[in-house]
């Protein structure tokens, strides 16, 4: 398949950003202009955890072992296809992937008594590396080319829709000595993220997401990414920055083994432009729905996801009496300050 061009990146007018480009909310309110699949999967499953998570920053007081494998284990893979991608041979980028792995993970200490950590560790995530470079050596899969020359790997996006939220644009009156209120205004809200990978397989071009697991690959685990958000906006990313029919997202599936080997599944996740067109006309309720939050300074508490995906880490807190829920969670978890939050203007 040709190279497809990229189409020129929007502009923003900054007037409307606290700190330059830094804040994905307008300035001076709690309203969001800048999306991406994180926040707007927390926004989706409960107001509140939004609320907790990117809006006040609050986070567990220990690193989530989850997060960082994942985190190294898709670096990981990151490196090894940028280096595959520029003609270097299969052995050669193997042993540059290890060394570099070992590296980032040299401070990592897990707790291996833990289930999380019996499965999750430095030892088990560099044999999942080198068990999945080993498993798809001979890929059908091949990483797309921009026209740039670089390699479709870890593609920072980034792009407008075409509504967006209203602010009160201010101005500082000398005259006056403040700020006086000048006019409504509008900007388009703007859907960000990075996609893993972009590939070619049988002449068509899919996103490739990887995800790491302990539980059994089967149907049952690939059914849970239709519908999906994260992938339905991947797709609908991928169309955008390519300028070209990228047809769904390809799923690596990796299972974590406590016995050798380990197993991979690739499952596929397809988007037609019904779908994706559905997703948006959505997005456009659930993105007024969050302005009316931000409005009235209240983020509703959705108590019938609390035990989903093996229970809110917030939970506890939530079933605490309104007044003394702030104690627990300052006992409980850090808040972090501004610049360190969740922040989907922030490219890797």
């Amino acid at each position: 398949m040709p190279d497809q061009p990229l189409p020129d990146q929007p502009t923003l007018d900054e007037s409307h950003l606290t700190s330059g480009t830094t804040s994905p909310f307008l300035s001076g309110t709690k309203v969001q202009f800048a999306w991406d699949s994180t926040s707007l999967g927390y926004l989706k499953t409960c107001p509140r955890l939004y609320q907790y998570t990117i809006l006040d920053g609050w986070s567990s007081r220990h690193e989530s072992v989850h997060l960082r494998f994942g985190g190294e284990y898709a670096s990981a893979l990151e490196h090894f296809n940028h280096l595959r991608a520029e003609g270097g041979h299969y052995e050669d980028c193997v042993r540059s992937c290890v060394a570099k792995l070992l590296s980032s993970t040299s401070d990592w200490i897990v707790d291996e008594d833990t289930k999380a950590g019996k499965y999750k560790n430095r030892d088990s995530l560099v044999g999942l590396v080198v068990d999945y470079l080993d498993h798809f050596r001979d890929d059908p899969c091949q990483t797309y080319i921009l026209d740039s020359g670089k390699p479709a790997v870890e593609l920072s996006f980034r792009f407008e829709l075409d509504w967006g939220p209203t602010y009160r644009r201010t101005e500082f009156i000398a005259e006056l000595g403040s700020e006086a209120e000048i006019s409504d205004e509008s900007i388009p809200y703007l859907l960000c993220g990075h996609l893993d990978r972009v590939v070619t397989f049988n002449d068509q071009l899919f996103v490739m997401d990887q995800k790491t697991t302990s539980t059994t690959l089967g149907d049952r685990y690939f059914d849970q990414y239709e519908p999906h958000n994260q992938m339905t906006l991947y797709t609908l990313a991928g169309q955008v920055i390519l300028n070209a029919p990228v047809k769904g997202v390809i799923i690596d599936a990796a299972q974590i083994m406590l016995e050798k080997p380990n197993r991979f599944v690739r499952g596929f996740t397809y988007r037609t432009q019904d779908q994706l067109d559905e997703w948006l006309l959505d997005l456009r309720f659930w993105l007024n729905i969050a302005e009316s939050y931000a409005d009235s300074g209240y983020w509703p508490m959705n108590d019938t996801a609390c035990d989903k995906f093996g229970g809110c880490r917030f939970r506890e807190v939530c079933s605490k009496s309104p007044e003394v829920r702030d104690q627990f969670l300052r006992a409980d978890f850090i808040q972090l300050e501004e610049d360190d939050r969740w922040n989907p203007l922030r490219s890797r």
